[in-house]
């Protein structure tokens, strides 16, 4: 039985397969479009002063089909900048977590916020279609591509002006994140195959983590102690979900987890040879 990354990022890739779109004429596109805002710089200049959040705007997913089906991106967003986020992720994938580019756009507009495209990027024209709904930043999972479309794909969405967020489970998908040139990396505390959490992951692996690489912990977010104890490992962003979009009080929710001090980060082991 194929696990939940496999089935969604085959799905993904079925759909590519099945894309007659030029890519020459969709990038032309792309770069014709409005430019991106900065989203690694933003969170970077936030965590000077404390820790950032990046809030997500996300109506449900293959483990939980229900946190939030009937929301208004606009609105989630507008309580998420007024608690002090620094940047947005937003769902669009339809199939696994209805999710939609209008969503992207709504909550962009209605937050001023750069705004990450948290999505199954697997081919260039994902990226392309990230800039022209208006994203700033697109999500690659080490775990589901391989040596040469990390690469190619981190090289393209620097070539249409997009921050990469690089998502990372172990000290081996760090490696390759780093070793493909990341600039942006989050550690992502839920495993993909299961959707289980080890609220230690993010932990274990900080110290890894290269002190010029902008670092975010992703999943197993959900209050207070949590993100204080992330910032003090020295993570200098969040990535928060289901706690922020399920509060009754979304824009407290988003306040309570920003701000926490960052710690400073062990120096990096040496990274593997191939």
């Amino acid at each position: 039985m194929a696990t939940y990354l496999e089935a969604i990022v085959a799905a993904h890739r079925a759909m590519a397969r099945d894309d007659r779109r030029d890519l020459d004429h969709l990038t032309a596109a792309a770069l014709a479009a409005a430019a991106p805002w900065p989203f690694a710089d933003a969170l970077a200049a936030a965590a000077s002063s404390g820790l950032a959040v990046i809030a997500e705007v996300k109506r449900r997913s293959p483990s939980r089909p229900d946190l939030a089906p009937g929301l208004d991106p606009g609105e989630v967003a507008a309580a998420y900048a007024a608690g002090g986020a620094t940047c947005l992720s937003v769902l669009t994938d339809a199939e696994f977590f209805g999710g939609s580019a209008d969503d992207l756009a709504a909550a962009r507009r209605a937050s001023g916020r750069p705004t990450l495209r948290k999505d199954f990027t697997v081919g260039p024209a994902d990226v392309c279609d990230a800039r022209l709904m208006g994203a700033d930043a697109v999500l690659l999972i080490v775990a589901a591509l391989d040596d040469a479309e990390l690469s190619g794909l981190l090289a393209f969405t620097g070539r249409l002006g997009l921050d990469a967020l690089v998502e990372v489970h172990d000290d081996a998908e760090l490696d390759r994140a780093l070793g493909a040139g990341a600039t942006l990396v989050g550690v992502n505390q839920r495993d993909l195959a299961t959707f289980a959490v080890d609220p230690d992951r993010a932990e274990r692996l900080a110290g890894s983590i290269p002190a010029h690489v902008v670092s975010v912990a992703e999943s197993g977010v959900g209050d207070a102690a949590d993100a204080a104890r992330l910032a003090a490992a020295g993570y200098q962003a969040v990535l928060v979900g289901e706690a922020v979009v399920t509060a009754s009080d979304r824009a407290a929710a988003v306040a309570a987890l920003a701000g926490h001090p960052v710690g400073p980060r062990a120096a990096r082991r040496p990274v593997a040879s191939p």
